[in-house]
This record gives structure tokens, sequence and C-alpha cells, in this order.
């Protein structure tokens, strides 16, 4: 695997590199965001690590560049000494995949890094996707609603497979057009409306609600069994 590490301590990167490069992974070092950046534009990872506190960009606002320059299905890992729950919240809004606390096992990274790279490649090569009772087909075109099966329009299609596959995480709204649309849209409404459209598809018929708006951020489809409308 080929890995990028974007850490500003000396010695923790030594230690993150020597480790996995002695279990065959390749690591790219970068000692600060901006260079974190160029990297990741111009060579192919399968991994990202981020340190937040990095200095000319921030952990957080790389993380949240990388997303919105469309590379949605590229695992990244904060590397942090910040272990409160509010650093976590918005490392996750920024689109981390996962999180690991200062100071960790070298082991646990190993692992971490693995189970995240199955999950994204499993994520790109699923051909039926689900989230709570929400299942598409992308093989054969059916979306289906627990038993009630549910017509969508090509666009809305797309956006709903983008959202099913990335529902670990909040996707941010110009991931959604860049992906959708290649570039940023003329009509900065584009994305509300078509989620409001699918919104109505999915959501709207039944008791539980599975897209979510993260205000701010993006949006994020998930099964939340505590939130159920009230009849």
């Amino acid at each position: 695997m080929k890995i990028l590490l974007v850490e500003d301590d000396y010695d923790v990167a030594k230690n993150v590199c020597e480790y996995l490069e002695s279990s065959s992974h390749e690591v790219d070092v970068a000692p600060d965001g901006l260079i974190g950046l160029d990297c990741v534009t111009q060579e192919k990872y399968d991994c990202v690590l981020l340190d937040i506190s990095l200095p000319r960009l921030t952990g957080i606002q790389l993380c949240e560049r990388i997303r919105n320059l469309g590379f949605s299905n590229l695992p990244i890992l904060m590397l942090t000494a910040m272990g409160d729950l509010s650093y976590k919240e918005e490392a996750y809004a920024a689109g981390a995949d996962d999180y690991l606390v200062k100071p960790f096992a070298l082991k646990e990274l190993e692992l971490r890094i693995a189970a995240l790279i199955r999950r994204i490649s499993g994520n790109t090569s699923e051909k039926v996707l689900q989230v709570g009772d929400l299942k598409y087909n992308v093989m054969t075109q059916q979306i289906m609603r627990g038993d009630q099966e549910i017509e969508l329009a090509a666009i809305s299609k797309k956006l709903l497979e983008l959202l099913m596959r990335n529902s670990h995480r909040v996707v941010p709204k110009l991931e959604i057009e860049k992906t959708i649309w290649g570039i940023p849209p003329d009509s900065r409404d584009l994305v509300r409306i078509h989620v409001h459209t699918l919104r109505d598809a999915i959501d709207k018929p039944f008791a539980t609600p599975l897209l979510h708006t993260i205000r701010g951020i993006g949006y994020r489809l998930y099964a939340d069994l505590e939130t159920v409308r009230q009849p």
C-alpha cells in the first residue's frame, strides 16, 4: 500500500514510517498541510494519515480540501493528541473516516489502515447498497425501501448512490457538485433542489428519515433508529 503521512513531529513521523515500511508499505511524509495537499493532487495513495495541528494548513482544513477536490473514496485517518469529542466531531464533519488518539500502538494503526482500505474498496465495488431498510441494486437500478419500490430520475440515482456509498460520513455540498456535475453548477441551489427531490422519494412516505442535512456542511444518509416521526 502507498500511504501519505502528514505530520510535523519528526519523531512521530520517523516511528510511523519505519514501522509501516517494515511491513512492506510505501510511505511518503509531508511536514505541513500545504505540502500534504500537493502530494494528494500529484500522487495516488491508498490512505492518508493526518495530524490535526499542522503548519500552514491544519489537518481539518486539509481533510476538507481533499474531499472538496473530489477524493471521496480516499481513506483519511486522523492521528492527533486531541482526544476531545468536539475535535472528533469536527474531523468527521470534515470528511475523516477514522480517528486515532496519540499515543497509539503502531500495530493498531496498521490494523485500522487495513480495515479502512477494505471498507472503501468494498464500498466502491458493492453492487447492492443498503442503508437501513433502503436498498439500491446498482446493476438492475432497482430501488426498494422495505417492500415498496421507488422510482428516481438519473441524477437522483447518482446522488443516492454517492450518499449510500459514503453513509459513514457527511458528504459536503461541493463534493456532491463535483461528483455529479464535474464542476460546480451555475445554480448554488441545485444540490438543495435535488436533495429535496430525493428526500421526498425515499423519506417522506416513511416513518424513519434516512437523509439528514448537516447544516453548513452537507448531507449524510444513515439509519438513526432513535429519530422516528410521530404520527
